[in-house]
């Protein structure tokens, strides 16, 4: 699928993230929390494809599972018990429904991040912030690119390491500890020097300074103040759900949840629109691409 959206803004794409990822954290109830986990798995799917899929399964399984077992061994409120642990503690029906609950916001914030990294790429967010903030975007940027980059120099100096064998799957139990204490020792000290080199590079290239000019190819144009126009006006008529209290439950000490009426139902379509908004709009480019393939 194209990735239409992140051709977008960066003011737009980083308004619409900061959006979801506060909702996923914030909104508990129920529809809310399926709505932004379904639309994060989507679109987490529509960027990554199998190898998005075969995260998401084992993000979701294991975040579920974690927080639905572990919290009813340390939570004990709730007044519906289910049983009794050997050391007399109740295991209650809220407790577990509670870290079902952190289960998913937890995936769904994971999520959410994976397509940020995905989309909002260092250039857009040093953008933004450049400015403003030119250290602090500098930190922020290079810590959103740390794992996959260092994940992919692990893997080029494990390949190195193999040819001469000495990798971490060659030679008996010592042997590939201590191969694997090589590997992380090559790796520290790529990154220090690598680290040293960023500090001079941009040192040398005046960032920060405050008469520095940036050349940058974003515009904001009509089709973004149209799509900001519209998600500020969804996320401001799911934040008056959120002051009128349906976009949460309460867990203790019994469950009590906002009652589903018209205004709810309209909430959830809303929500579910701001959601979507990226996988719709890269569907829509893909279709029109294809309706202008197919006149030609």
């Amino acid at each position: 699928m194209m990735n239409s959206f992140s051709t977008y803004h960066p003011g737009v794409n980083f308004f619409y993230f900061t959006a979801m990822i506060t909702g996923a954290m914030f909104f508990t109830h129920p529809v809310f929390q399926g709505i932004s986990l379904f639309s994060a798995f989507v679109y987490y799917i529509s960027l990554k494809w199998k190898k998005g899929l075969k995260v998401n399964v084992c993000i979701l399984i294991l975040m579920l599972l974690l927080t639905a077992f572990i919290n009813p061994l340390f939570n004990h409120e709730g007044v519906t018990i289910i049983f009794y642990l050997k050391s007399g503690n109740p295991v209650t029906f809220e407790s577990i429904l509670c870290g079902i609950s952190s289960g998913v916001m937890f995936a769904t914030v994971i999520l959410w991040f994976g397509c940020y990294n995905a989309v909002m790429t260092s250039d857009k967010f040093t953008y933004l912030f450049g400015k403003i903030i030119p250290a602090s975007s500098l930190i922020f940027s290079m810590a959103l690119r740390f794992v996959p980059r260092y994940m992919e120099q692990i893997k080029i100096i494990s390949d190195g390491q193999k040819c001469i064998g000495k990798d971490v799957t060659q030679g008996c139990m010592i042997q590939r500890v201590k191969n694997g204490l090589k590997i992380l020792s090559i790796m520290t000290t790529w990154a220090l020097e690598n680290s040293v080199e960023t500090a001079d590079s941009m040192k040398s290239r005046g960032y920060g300074l405050p008469n520095r000019s940036s050349f940058y190819f974003f515009r904001f144009d009509g089709r973004d103040r149209f799509c900001l126009f519209t998600m500020v006006v969804l996320m401001a008529l799911v934040l008056v759900g959120a002051l009128t209290g349906h976009n949460t439950i309460r867990f203790f000490p019994s469950i009590k949840y906002p009652p589903i009426t018209f205004f709810s139902l309209s909430l959830y379509a809303v929500y579910f629109f701001l959601c979507i908004t990226p996988v719709a709009i890269n569907l829509l480019e893909a279709f029109l691409w294809e309706y202008i393939k197919s006149g030609t």
